[in-house]
């Protein structure tokens, strides 16, 4: 963990320490002021025997890889007793209008701000894996179902087909639906945000280009998010935020528009943030060290890359 940790956040320096946490983390963050653009706070939790990664993700509200990301380094299916994990939950909020469902690709993360903008709550998510990319852009919730039928549309019964592994031309509600227990269609053809019947593959590249939720998050969030909610899907590896006078910077591996790690000119796409939020920048001192560390680590956890310039 040497590779990042100079990098880190104030917060995650001063950690708590969690031993043997069980308990769901709270997945809601109470916003006090319309700029507020950091929410959350990293823990480290001490390993047992029996910990993985996949485990401790499902558990405590984390993303298959968001994890691996934050913990260089340690076995993510054996840790070791003792061993400090780091529990990834701060988040820098992406560059978009604080309303209803924002989804960014590269963190494998949806944030839903509830009406009146006084609250947001943040979920891991699965998205498309190679060759079945999820899309960009902004659409809405166009409707809802409990307990839906899976309809494979033809593209995958074809896959399927093609593996050895053909699938049934519809699937009911049950533990074997894809679906899991509740689906949001976005107004994007053929795209959903629904739950699962399987247990791995949260926060990472996984689907057919659909949103894969947890069923416990699903479960807690679709009676929340209206039809007609607004959805906002974006790719920003590279996230600004300010804390107590600081600006942090948030690093996530790029992804191209198929979904799949880029070869992105990194200090082109850095120099570009810091131009398109200078309002934001401005009046900070950079550490160019910290920035490029934290560009190399790719770790997911925001660190401090500017402090309050002196006056002349």
């Amino acid at each position: 963990m040497s590779v990042f940790r100079p990098a880190l956040t104030v917060l995650a320096v001063a950690a708590t320490l969690v031993s043997q946490v069980t308990m769901v983390q709270a997945n809601d963050y109470v916003l006090e002021s319309p700029e507020q653009d950091v929410i959350g706070q990293m823990e480290i939790h001490r390993a047992s025997y029996e910990d993985t990664f996949a485990d401790l993700g499902s558990n405590l509200g984390y993303g298959y890889l968001e994890m691996i990301a934050a913990n260089p380094g340690i076995d993510p299916w054996l840790p070791g007793e003792g061993t400090e994990i780091i529990l990834p939950g701060e988040h820098v909020l992406p560059v978009a209008e604080h309303d209803g469902v924002v989804i960014n690709l590269p963190e494998f993360r949806m944030y839903y701000f509830h009406k009146g903008g006084e609250r947001v709550s943040s979920y891991p998510v699965g998205i498309g894996r190679e060759g079945w990319s999820s899309p960009l852009g902004q659409t809405r919730i166009l409707r809802k179902q409990e307990n839906p039928s899976w309809y494979p549309p033809k593209s995958i019964l074809e896959e399927h087909a093609a593996n050895g592994d053909p699938l049934p031309s519809v699937v009911p509600p049950g533990p074997d639906n894809p679906m899991g227990p509740f689906k949001m269609n976005l107004a994007m053809s053929g795209y959903v945000i629904h739950g699962t019947n399987k247990t791995f593959g949260i926060g990472t590249r996984v689907s057919h280009g659909c949103f894969r939720m947890r069923n416990q998050d699903i479960t807690e969030l679709f009676p929340q998010v209206p039809v007609g909610a607004t959805v906002t899907i974006v790719n920003q590896p590279y996230k600004l935020g300010v804390v107590d006078g600081q600006l942090y910077l948030e690093v996530h591996t790029p992804l191209d528009e198929h979904g799949m790690p880029s070869t992105l000119d990194k200090q082109g796409a850095i120099q570009a943030l810091l131009a398109e939020q200078s309002d934001k920048v401005r009046g900070f001192k950079l550490d160019w060290e910290a920035i490029r560390d934290l560009v190399y680590a790719e770790s997911g956890i925001p660190g401090v890359i500017g402090q309050p310039a002196r006056p002349i």
